[in-house]
């Protein structure tokens, strides 16, 4: 089961749904926190909840969840050690839920409470890995927006250590050249293998450093093109690790660009595995058999639908809408089914999607 949808999200998902519909999603953690600076942006965030509902909504119903709001923060419990809070009220329903995913702060004012919403504002971690390759030796580091260390080393020796006193040794056959091209090989095959669990235990994007000749050879033979979203050319052997972070801050920087890639090159892998659907009926279809293990779908795409004759089948909805079989919002009760069977969403810009039509599934092998 996916940690993000719990029992109490699932309540708050199916609260009845009466405007205003306040959300409120703050990072909120008093053990790393001054418990005054929590509660100066508790009494801002109030603030601007009251003006926007006070300009409007009537009177009546203005106070009533203004009132609710304010005694849900008067009572919050400053003894957690969770990383955020999620505080949702309106005129029928009110609840606190403590998160231990971080996430940007947001308000939203609307007719209902969207798990799109608290997906879309998980804080997103600036994880990589790192394959370093020379003519020595393979080294692999963990970089994040604090830190860079090495996680792994593969030295089988070098990659031409075996061609010493080469010109005695050499058979008829083969020429020095090829033989380093042999050993070449050899090496980045084992690299290969050593950075295939490295990249089961860390699903994450990878950046190759080395010799354009290097880096070429490993391009050609490595199984694991979809993990990686750049060639880093130069001869880094003798680089320290603030250096090499040096080396990938630029390339890091802009890290909605890195994801993206990464995720492009994880559609690119799944289609070739007949292992994606894409387009909100073959998505829904998936999602329904409780196959997605990852949705990615462009922020900004909703779809309005209707109920065919199965769980499985959907259609776009046309108006007049059947009341009965009509769905405000596809695209959230598929956010909300591959979480609640594991599964994991991202979001990407608008036209990241556009040759998937917006909505895209990997499904469990």
């Amino acid at each position: 089961m996916n940690e993000l949808l719990t029992p109490e999200i699932r309540e708050v998902t199916e609260a009845v749904h009466y405007r205003p519909a306040v959300s409120i999603i703050m990072p909120f953690d008093p053990k790393m926190g001054m418990k005054s600076e929590l509660e100066y942006s508790l009494k801002i965030i109030t603030h601007r909840v009251e003006q926007e509902l006070r300009n409007n909504y009537p009177d009546d119903i203005y106070q009533m969840v203004i009132q609710k709001l304010r005694l849900l923060v008067k009572t919050l419990n400053y003894n957690t050690h969770k990383k955020s809070v999620a505080i949702y009220v309106s005129p029928v329903f009110e609840k606190v839920l403590y998160l231990d995913i971080p996430v940007e702060e947001k308000i939203i004012i609307d007719e209902s409470f969207e798990i799109r919403d608290l997906v879309y504002n998980k804080k997103q971690l600036h994880k990589y890995l790192v394959l370093l390759l020379s003519g020595n030796e393979s080294r692999i580091y963990l970089g994040n927006t604090d830190s860079f260390v090495k996680i792994a080393a593969n030295s089988p020796g070098s990659v031409f250590a075996s061609t010493r006193d080469l010109s005695e040794k050499v058979a008829n056959f083969s020429s020095p050249a090829e033989h380093k091209e042999i050993e070449m090989e050899k090496f980045l095959h084992h690299v290969d293998n050593v950075l295939d669990g490295i990249l089961k235990a860390y699903h994450l994007p990878l950046f190759v450093i080395g010799t354009k000749r290097i880096a070429g050879h490993f391009n050609g033979s490595t199984r694991h093109k979809s993990a990686i979203v750049e060639f880093i050319h130069g001869n880094y052997e003798e680089a320290t690790l603030p250096q090499l972070r040096t080396l990938l801050l630029p390339h890091v920087t802009d890290w909605k660009k890195v994801k993206q890639k990464d995720i492009l090159n994880q559609l690119d892998a799944a289609a070739s595995d007949k292992r994606l659907a894409f387009g909100m009926k073959d998505v829904w279809r998936e999602a329904m058999g409780r196959k997605g293990k990852l949705l990615i779908v462009e922020k900004d795409f909703m779809y309005a639908a209707e109920h065919g004759a199965s769980e499985e089948v959907i259609y776009k909805a046309i108006e007049p809408y059947n009341k009965f079989s009509y769905i405000k919002d596809a695209v959230d009760d598929v956010i909300e089914k591959v979480l609640e069977n594991g599964g994991d969403v991202e979001f990407v810009d608008k036209d990241v999607l556009k040759n998937f039509h917006r909505i895209a599934l990997i499904q469990y092998y």
